[in-house]
């Protein structure tokens, strides 16, 4: 029994293939949606791997269901778009044994045209610079998190009502309730390059909405002001979707959006 275990999001698996493609070196469970209801517990050369196939959609829901499952001390998130670098295990071990007081490590990722913000040195994560990564760079100490309580927002992410950050908002939930969180420089995983985002579909006025709600999400006190910042520090990427004040409209749009739904919903 391994004391890593990776949470693997996916959808549509029909065999097992998936531990051998991403290279998964340690006990692992994947949350596979489908169109069938049933759990595999399976052993793969020594590995304790567990199948959660459930009819459902939503990326939260599904790292959730293989969240609230965990039973290893330490934990990774996974999308089935990664390939693990051999010795991630003993990389991951060798972080938390050096920073024991740290409830959550985020690592790199390997990319072959970088878009990803890169750690270069360690340091702590805070509310400054949380919002730089994605779910899939985090590893965590299990009881931290399940004593915390802490788990995805339904509402966020691939497949959900708002199309992106989950991740976020996990981290998020991981500040608020006093955790540490260290950035490290070490790379684990690798991510392939032949897919699509499941999410993105470029610089919509949904998109920015979505962008807005999550900041809500994140601060109701300071959503205007990480609107704002947010606007104007991407106003290079967003051209395409029009200056930066237009771009803050359309996130102060989707708050009000928003905040009438919450009043509707009573």
């Amino acid at each position: 029994m391994s004391d890593v275990q990776v949470l693997v999001a996916t959808m549509n698996q029909q065999d097992h293939e998936l531990i051998n493609k991403m290279n998964i070196k340690t006990d692992a469970i994947v949350g596979n949606q489908c169109d069938e209801n049933s759990i595999e517990n399976l052993t793969i050369e020594d590995k304790l791997i567990t199948y959660l196939n459930f009819k459902e959609k939503g990326v939260g829901l599904n790292r959730n269901n293989a969240l609230m499952r965990a039973d290893r001390p330490i934990c990774l998130i996974a999308d089935d778009d990664m390939n693990y670098v051999d010795g991630y295990e003993d990389v991951v071990k060798e972080k938390f044994a050096k920073h024991k007081d740290a409830d959550v490590i985020i690592f790199n990722i390997g990319e072959e045209n970088p878009s990803r913000y890169i750690n270069k040195k360690e340091f702590r994560v805070r509310w400054h610079n949380f919002m730089r990564y994605g779910a899939v760079r985090i590893a965590f100490r299990t009881k931290a998190i399940h004593f915390n309580n802490i788990y995805f927002n339904l509402e966020f992410g691939g497949g959900a009502k708002y199309s992106h950050g989950e991740d976020t908002l996990f981290l998020c939930d991981c500040l608020k309730k006093g955790l540490k969180i260290i950035a490290v420089p070490e790379v684990i995983a690798n991510l392939k390059e032949d897919r699509e985002s499941s999410w993105f579909k470029g610089y919509t006025e949904k998109y920015f909405y979505d962008k807005g709600i999550l900041f809500y999400n994140i601060s109701k006190t300071w959503s205007r002001l990480l609107c704002l910042q947010d606007a104007i520090r991407h106003k290079g990427q967003y051209k395409e979707a029009g200056n930066w004040y237009s771009v803050y409209k359309k996130m102060i749009k989707g708050i009000k959006m928003f905040k009438v739904g919450m009043e509707e919903r009573g």
